[in-house]
């Protein structure tokens, strides 16, 4: 009897020294990448919106898990390296913002899961086999932004009356031939002549514009290829010529763009947390079907409309879901 009390004993002694130790097991924090086309100052409003979306679902950057991001500040040279740096680091998952680093990242990787926050047509330019099931390790949501550029054509007539002449200036990507060709199908029923120049890098801009000044338009449609990164110089140089634009992103009219309409890329941002956080709880890429974007939207830069001499109709300043004044 004493020899069963003291093997009792025993054990629960050897329990009670080991217990410490089990509890003193580090937990595993997933570390996980974070890949943006732009600078950081352009990656701010949709870092910081991924980051409230992360932070919805009790993932904290530092404390339970740990972001690593990095910025290709519009350098082409810089996708693939960028994406090798994090593939390196083997994350959990990697999440990109714009078509072209997504390309890159499954160009670096088939194993490590990718989410894109922002990728257009992703079905068409190989990124997923469709958009229903995308097949391999990436996954996101497509922005349609290239899909809506009839739709700022439209905008474009309404809101300079008398317009005929449209310029249509974009960066080089596979999906500007077919866009320039929906463009102009649209514009020919809108009653609109377009005049597409494609350049290769931001410092071709000046002859773009040199060449674009001798058909004289009278508005300019920036093409969502690479926007972010030659958006804000192609602005610069379209007030210099007292021009109209339209692009897709805000960030554009917060520079000085007259008008910017397309998806909220702040809201695209905040619903990639929610594949992040599926991933995380092993759910495959594969098998989450890519989404489309939910909230649009219209901005007007009437400072930028003063400085050219262009007053907005109030029909279509009454559409704007934000003014600049």
């Amino acid at each position: 009897m004493n020899e069963k009390i003291f093997t009792l004993a025993l054990g629960a002694l050897v329990f009670a020294l080991c217990l410490p130790l089990y509890a003193q097991q580090p937990t595993k924090i997933p570390r996980i990448g974070g890949l943006h086309l732009g600078t950081p100052k352009v990656a701010a409003v949709a870092i910081e919106a991924f980051q409230e979306g992360m932070r919805e679902r009790g993932y904290v950057d530092g404390k339970n898990i740990v972001v690593e991001y990095r910025y290709a500040e519009g350098k082409e040279d810089r996708y693939i390296p960028l994406a090798a740096e994090l593939v390196a680091l083997k994350p959990a998952l990697i999440v990109t913002w714009g078509t072209d680093v997504a390309a890159a990242v499954k160009k670096t990787t088939t194993t490590v899961p990718v989410v894109f926050a922002l990728a257009d047509r992703p079905d068409v330019l190989g990124l997923v086999s469709s958009l229903a099931r995308p097949g391999a390790n990436l996954t996101g949501l497509t922005s349609l932004n290239f899909a809506l550029s009839s739709k700022r054509l439209e905008l474009l007539k309404e809101a300079i009356p008398g317009l005929i002449r449209v310029a249509v200036l974009g960066m080089r990507h596979p999906l500007i031939a077919v866009t320039v060709k929906e463009a102009k199908a649209a514009a020919q029923s809108l009653g609109l002549q377009l005049h597409a120049i494609e350049v290769n890098d931001p410092r071709e801009l000046d002859g773009a514009f040199n060449r674009l000044r001798k058909d004289k338009p009278g508005a300019l449609l920036l093409l969502p290829s690479r926007e972010v990164v030659y958006g804000p110089a192609a602005v610069a140089l379209a007030l210099n010529h007292r021009l109209s634009t339209i692009a897709s992103q805000r960030v554009i009219t917060d520079a000085g763009g007259l008008m910017s309409y397309g998806p909220r890329t702040a809201d695209m941002s905040f619903r990639a947390a929610t594949y992040v956080d599926k991933i995380l709880k092993d759910a495959k890429p594969a098998d989450l079907p890519v989404e489309q974007p939910t909230k649009f939207e219209f901005v007007i830069n009437l400072k930028t409309a003063k400085q050219i001499g262009l007053t907005i109709p109030p029909n279509v300043l009454a559409r704007a879901d934000r003014v600049i004044r």
